[in-house]
């Protein structure tokens, strides 16, 4: 058998895009033959997945799972809304949620989690090349309590648990689990149509607080407010701010008579016992993704061999 020499390794992964492992394991199927090696990679799809992987993936599917105490989100991206109608690529997401519930959230171990005799990594290199776009799995999210649910909702569902936003929410109390789950989905809906930022003041980063303030007092000193009646201002204006982003203090979208906080105490009754919201997770499709400005015109003026005039 040929030794396989990190230098050869090297050629094979500038040759085809193809990971260092996979390059390895090519060079040592093929006893060192380069060319053999290639061929190897672009039969599995691991070359053509490679190349593909420049390309920004800013489309796809969130998709969520929940199993009693514990729920998933993941994003799976691809590069065009089509693929998202694709029944492979949505089968693809349900079962990259399923594995997410068991292994947890982080994307590296879900990565080389086997299913059956193949990892998902394998599994989303084999839908790329079958597909021909580029994927990836871009971020995931757990939540689990001891006792209570955890609920989620789907925005935009293609299919049942996948979607273009998706919801957990995690409510911890010992009451009845049917009646959490009705009121977890109806706080999971709330959170997707009014985006929280925290629980509660307390979860907010520092620095937004702080930015928040400042913008307040610069406003109110530009009115030529002297400065200790705008630190009284700005202390109200910041009650006002909570009640738009903090999740307890937001008018409940179902009856925004009352606040979440309201709504979850008053349904305590129908549940059995107090309940509280232990989490929340929000995830918007491509949301943070930098997607490139493209002439679509001109794209199918040159696919076609032809310049846009």
């Amino acid at each position: 058998m040929a030794t396989i020499s990190a230098a050869m390794v090297k050629e094979l992964r500038e040759a085809t895009g193809a990971g260092m492992m996979d390059c390895k394991a090519a060079l040592t199927e093929n006893n060192g033959d380069m060319q053999a090696s290639i061929d190897w990679l672009r039969k599995k799809g691991l070359s053509k997945a490679a190349k593909k992987a420049g390309r920004v993936a800013a489309e796809g599917l969130i998709g969520a799972m929940t199993s009693g105490t514990k729920g998933v989100l993941v994003e799976v991206n691809s590069e065009t809304d089509f693929v998202a109608r694709n029944e492979q690529f949505q089968g693809l997401v349900k079962m990259i949620a399923q594995v997410a519930l068991h292994a947890g959230a982080d994307v590296e171990k879900i990565k080389v989690t086997k299913v059956g005799s193949a990892t998902v990594e394998a599994a989303i290199n084999d839908a790329i090349a079958t597909i021909g776009e580029n994927m990836t799995l871009r971020r995931a999210a757990s939540l689990e309590v001891g006792k209570g649910v955890v609920a989620s909702y789907v925005h935009g569902a293609v299919i049942d648990g996948a979607g273009k936003m998706g919801v957990i929410v995690a409510l911890e109390s010992a009451g009845n689990a049917d009646e959490l789950s009705a009121l977890g989905r109806q706080v999971a809906m709330h959170i997707a149509a009014a985006n929280p930022l925290a629980l509660d003041a307390s979860g907010l980063d520092p620095e937004v607080v702080k930015r928040e303030k400042d913008v307040l007092a610069d406003k109110y000193r530009q009115q030529g407010k002297p400065e200790n009646v705008i630190e009284k201002i700005v202390e109200s204006g910041l009650k006002t701010y909570y009640k738009e982003v903090c999740l307890l203090e937001q008018a409940f979208i179902h009856d925004t008579g009352k606040s979440v906080g309201q709504a979850v105490k008053e349904a305590e009754g129908k549940v059995g016992g107090p309940v509280k919201i232990a989490g929340f997770v929000r995830y918007a499709l491509g949301e943070g993704i930098e997607k490139a400005e493209s002439d679509f015109a001109a794209e199918v003026a040159a696919a076609s061999g032809q310049t846009k005039a």
